[in-house]
């Protein structure tokens, strides 16, 4: 699969549409980190991962996809439901009594595209170890991917992850940290700072990669970087520098808008900043 720049760009501007109109409907939701993320998301999913739709449960044969951080769910929905995996209309019933659309992805309501139940910070590390062994051991050469915060690093599991992954020789195995400076409580310096990060994941024993999160090259280009350390014996991080709320301005760069929900009039802002290309749901 390979999408135009310019195709991709169109696409994350309705992804981020579908965001604020996800959590605006219900007043409720993670706007921030889901907006940051917009375009990792767009580029994994219309250009990178080789995947299917028709969705098995297994993940036999197809690159694997895990979000730790389970509260971005919006622009994971949005992106699943443009590229397939469900109707697009099925995004209006986001966080409402029995919508398969759970503020946190969950997998008893069989939503397609979603592998684990995720939000509960700290796991999906462990997870994507053990479906990246998995694939290992059937002799599956597609690559497992996940993504967690980097305010979620501050969780003791992640660490004695890291030093698993390394100790088996991990390698058909791509982490991605949204490195945005930004938790729930403030910048991540004033909450717990994670002072070297880069320095602590090379002592852990991963090769360790770094890209701009909003330029589709930079992630296309380091993706497929990663992903050809495979048979290095060793792990693979991309630290993506990302901005919390990019692409509307009054949401940029600040912790605020972590997990709170805009009013009509800020919807209304927010949406006038995006443009709509593939229709509103």
């Amino acid at each position: 699969m390979s999408t135009d720049t310019n195709k991709l760009k169109q696409i994350a501007s309705q992804v981020r549409r579908d965001i604020i109109r996800q959590v605006a409907a219900v007043n409720s939701g993670h706007p921030g980190g889901s907006l940051g993320c917009a375009d990792l998301f767009t580029a994994l999913y219309f250009d990178i991962l080789d995947h299917d739709p028709s969705f098995n449960m297994k993940g036999e044969g197809e690159d694997m996809f895990f979000l730790s951080n389970g509260h971005i769910s919006p622009v994971w929905y949005s992106v699943l439901a443009r590229s397939g995996y469900f109707p697009v209309s099925e995004l209006a019933t986001f966080r409402k009594l029995n919508s398969r659309l759970q503020g946190h992805p969950a997998t008893h309501e069989g939503l397609p595209g979603i592998r684990i139940a995720s939000g509960s910070l700290g796991q999906g590390i462990s997870v994507a170890i053990g479906a990246a062994l998995s694939k290992r051991l059937k002799g599956d050469d597609k690559h497992i991917f996940v993504l967690t915060g980097d305010g979620e690093l501050q969780e003791g599991q992640i660490w004695e992850a890291l030093m698993f992954a390394n100790h088996h020789k991990v390698d058909n195995l791509t982490a991605i940290v949204d490195y945005n400076g930004q938790q729930i409580d403030g910048s991540n310096d004033d909450v717990m700072t994670l002072g070297d990060l880069k320095g602590k994941w090379v002592s852990f024993g991963w090769t360790v990669l770094e890209m701009d999160g909003h330029d589709f090259d930079s992630i296309k280009n380091t993706i497929a970087q990663a992903k050809s350390k495979r048979g290095s014996g060793k792990p693979t991080v991309i630290l993506m520098k990302t901005e919390m709320g990019k692409g509307v301005d009054f949401m940029e760069g600040t912790h605020n808008w972590h997990g709170k929900a805009p009013n009509a009039e800020q919807t209304e802002n927010a949406l006038s900043q995006l443009e709509e290309t593939l229709r509103d749901y």
